[in-house]
């Protein structure tokens, strides 16, 4: 199985909501964990499951609540799956729309998969994690069969049970927590974690589907990027918009937020034709050039937004990318320029 350790940010999708309501404090709780709490708000971000199933072991310990990964599954429900949900919603009947989530799981997430089998009588349908040894995977599985029951509960009828819920560790806590929360009795020990169910349900329309509407946000996943080896960059691109406005940002710093050694980063990106100073200088040629655009940001400080340690070593920088100084570009490109806070607006108004 070809994985890389990260998922969308979707997958904390109402984790401030849910974390506050068990008497956490849903920021420190990411910073515990080594995640931006920017991240909440970027759901189209990435991060590394690493960083993820540690999130959901520290808040469970955090709120002595064992079956944390589970209630936050359930709470979360379908709402993961971002646009993948329209795609499944309108797929027809429950078993086509099992196959384009099995098919299309990877825009959401890199480090597991999902598999979808029948055979006669019986369908089951499983979350496979590539590294079983992570801190919090057990929470992070959980978390999934909550999902799961939430999604099929969706499609085929609120009152959808499971045959059985299966998971692959021991219970993390008395037994009789799980049937009140879930209503029926988990299998512990099995081969995969999943949901085993009557087949017969695959065949069941959904009544809300649309057949165009389908065909449309399928051309526009595939224009999608998955969450493969290849899209690396731009996540290193994402991480150094976020953090350079705090000061310098070295291969470690970002290293150390995907949950990776610096070498192997270095690596990565060498193998994608790339490499950590060319992304850096890059994206700060690209911020610079936005900065440049609002007057109310003196060069001084642009340079100390992107990270550099003196001004000196930032016009360097300037003259290499655009042959001209950073006062020389705004006023030869934008000699009228104004601050943002006054554009568009009536300045007779202010006389």
């Amino acid at each position: 199985m070809a994985m890389n350790p990260f998922v969308r940010a979707l997958s904390l999708s109402h984790f401030a909501e849910f974390a506050s309501a068990q008497g956490l404090n849903p920021g420190e709780m990411l910073r515990r964990a080594s995640l931006p709490t920017s991240i909440l708000h970027q759901q189209e971000g990435i991060l590394s499951y690493r960083r993820f199933c540690a999130l959901l072991d520290i808040c469970a310990q955090e709120a002595a609540m064992p079956l944390f990964g589970l209630q936050y599954g359930l709470h979360q429900g379908v709402s993961i799956f971002g646009p993948l949900l329209y795609l499944i919603r309108n797929a027809g009947t429950v078993g086509a729309a099992l196959l384009e989530l099995r098919q299309n799981f990877s825009l959401q997430n890199g480090a597991a998969e999902v598999a979808f089998e029948s055979e006669g009588d019986l369908a089951v349908l499983s979350y496979h994690v590539s590294e079983s040894d992570l801190r919090g995977i057990t929470q992070a599985e959980e978390l999934a069969i909550g999902v799961g029951i939430r999604l099929m509960r969706s499609l085929v009828g609120a009152d959808w049970q499971p045959g059985a819920a299966l998971l692959r560790h021991a219970p993390l806590t008395d037994q009789a927590a799980y049937r009140r929360i879930l209503g029926f009795q988990p299998t512990f020990g099995a081969n995969c974690s999943g949901l085993l169910f009557d087949a017969n349900v695959l065949a069941q329309p959904l009544n809300q589907a649309d057949e165009m509407l389908h065909g449309v946000i399928a051309l526009h996943l595939d224009r999608m990027e998955r969450l493969s080896a290849d899209e690396l960059p731009n996540y290193v691109r994402q991480l150094l918009r976020n953090m350079l406005p705090s000061g310098r940002v070295t291969i470690e710093k970002i290293a150390d937020c995907m949950a990776i050694n610096p070498r192997t980063l270095q690596r990565r990106l060498a193998q994608e034709g790339t490499a950590f100073q060319d992304l850096l200088d890059d994206t700060r040629k690209t911020m610079a050039q936005q900065y440049l655009e609002d007057a109310s940001i003196s060069i001084a400080h642009m340079a100390a937004l992107l990270g550099y340690a003196d001004l000196t070593a930032f016009c360097r920088a300037f003259q290499r990318w655009f042959g001209a100084s950073p006062r020389e570009w705004r006023k030869q490109r934008q000699p009228g320029l104004q601050p943002r806070l006054l554009r568009g607006r009536n300045l007779r108004s202010l006389r």
